[in-house]
């Protein structure tokens, strides 16, 4: 297609499977910087939650059809481009719009602001349309919006006064300000509700669904004359306090896992255990059905029976890694309603202290709701390493996928091989694991220090096939790793 110069208001259809979006602007002392954008609309134009909107707190799409790419500096010009696979999109996105927000000043105060449109395959430019600006802090540059089948390019050159967060409530999401403040006052942090944020236990948590029925009775053991069976169900400290129904299960559980250890050759062995709960903006849904709290539920039975204090270290993260109080057995109903909750989307790099927090929560604004794997991969190594422990570390790691910093998880975990923890992966039924899928099948490790499987409803899956899975490579390793001499 020949480049096209358009006058705004104007559109030209695209034939690209794929296209680049580049703002481009020069700047000058005292001018702001900028950031590109894209909102994923319906055709009523509203987005459908929080994780349709890509930028650079939350840079690509659940989808992967949007992603933001970055910016590139080449001396006084600057540009910051976003990626469309036209092609990925799903069927309900009839439109992406293409803004741009201001960070410390106006567009005005930016020369040069112009839209280009590329080819991806070719680099080819389809289209520039060329923008003029006064004091607007966000910008609606063009849209690509679906007609008949037909993918088309729209220059819309529309400014706000009021930044990101005005640019965001326009298309249905709900910007959450602090007292007093204002919609054009960029500290004010906003944040999308959606997720969980009051500290008190949300609705989702505090109904948790719990498991149906018992989960298939342990096959009777034979009798041992000479030693009692090691492998049999622990009683932890606190476990009296639970109430009747969870304290059932967690027995019943603590014998399958007991079970499962001696089928795999681990009876008696001992380990740390260290929870790591994927809370990006994807997993939304797994947290509001109560799919994460049962999954915490059933992770603490592990905890029960292979450490000795029947206690679990935890983490969560999306785009950052935040500690979690330790999960002891007996505050196990306590902590699920304080501590199971999904990740927040922060429209703005600086916020205050979140108001109002119970001791030990996190503000999950913090955390964002991105998928930075390998910033908690690297928290929790350095938790083991700066807290020696006897017994070996077992980290459980769950995440519905969305992986895509391949190259810096493979790093971290090829570093890890010769730590004293076994990293068990668990997928919970998305897709894209990236390198932890095939983290069995890359050469030039000492010992196969990593573990993933996937399943496509873990609420579905009986706890003996469960543990089984979940428990069915780390006594391997820790032969192999005590035969290196790694613990």
């Amino acid at each position: 297609m020949t480049a096209t110069s358009m006058p705004k208001g104007s559109n030209l259809p695209i034939a690209a499977k794929a296209v680049q979006v580049e703002l481009g602007w020069s700047g000058g002392p005292g001018a702001p910087d900028a950031d590109a954008s894209a909102l994923l609309l319906r055709a009523d134009g509203r987005v459908r939650d929080d994780g349709d909107f890509v930028f650079y707190n939350q840079p690509q799409h659940v989808s992967g059809a949007v992603r933001h790419l970055g910016k590139r500096r080449d001396g006084g010009d600057t540009t910051d481009t976003v990626g469309v696979d036209l092609e990925a999109l799903e069927p309900e996105i009839e439109r992406v719009v293409l803004g741009a927000s201001a960070d410390g000043g106006t567009f005005g105060q930016l020369s040069g602001l112009r839209l280009r449109l590329l080819d991806a395959g070719t680099g080819g430019q389809l289209a520039l349309f060329e923008m003029a600006a006064t004091t607007e802090t966000a910008f609606i540059g063009g849209e690509l919006y679906r007609r008949a089948g037909q993918w088309k390019f729209r220059a819309v050159g529309q400014g706000y006064a009021s930044g990101l967060a005005g640019l965001a409530t326009d298309f249905g999401i709900s910007v959450d300000e602090e007292p007093g403040a204002t919609a054009s006052t960029a500290s004010s942090a906003p944040t999308f509700p959606s997720a969980p944020a009051a500290p008190a236990p949300t609705p989702a948590v505090a109904s948790a669904p719990l498991r149906p029925g018992p989960p298939t009775p342990a096959p009777a053991r034979p009798p041992m004359p000479h030693a009692p069976d090691v492998s049999s169900p622990r009683l932890v400290k606190g476990e009296e306090r639970l109430p009747v129904d969870m304290r059932k299960r967690l027995s019943l559980r603590k014998e399958q896992v007991a079970v499962s250890l001696r089928k795999h050759g681990a009876e008696g062995v001992t380990a740390r255990v260290i929870l790591v709960l994927d809370a990006s903006g994807s997993m939304s849904f797994l947290y509001s059905r109560g799919v994460v709290a049962d999954v915490v539920e059933r992770m603490a039975a592990v905890a029960a029976q292979l450490d000795d204090d029947g206690e679990m270290q935890a983490w969560t993260f999306a785009s950052n890694p935040a500690r979690l109080p330790d999960l002891a057995l007996g505050d196990l109903p306590e902590w699920l309603q304080r501590h199971v909750r999904v990740g927040e989307l922060t429209l703005f790099r600086r916020k205050k202290p979140r108001k109002g927090l119970l001791p030990g929560q996190v503000d999950m604004r913090a955390v964002g709701v991105q998928n930075e794997e390998q910033k908690v991969i690297a928290e929790v190594r350095t938790y083991v390493r700066e807290h020696p422990a006897a017994a070996p570390t077992l980290v459980l790691f769950f995440s519905d996928g969305g992986v895509y910093r391949n190259k810096e998880i493979e790093t971290e975990l090829r570093e890890a091989v010769d730590e004293p923890v076994f990293w068990q992966f668990v997928g919970l039924g998305r897709s894209n694991y990236g390198v932890l899928e095939r983290f069995d099948t890359l050469p030039g490790r000492r010992v196969d220090n990593v573990g993933f499987f996937a399943v496509d409803d873990i609420s579905g899956v009986p706890d003996a096939e469960l543990y089984d899975r979940l428990l069915s490579e780390f006594p391997s390793w820790m032969r192999e790793a005590r035969r290196l001499s790694i613990i």
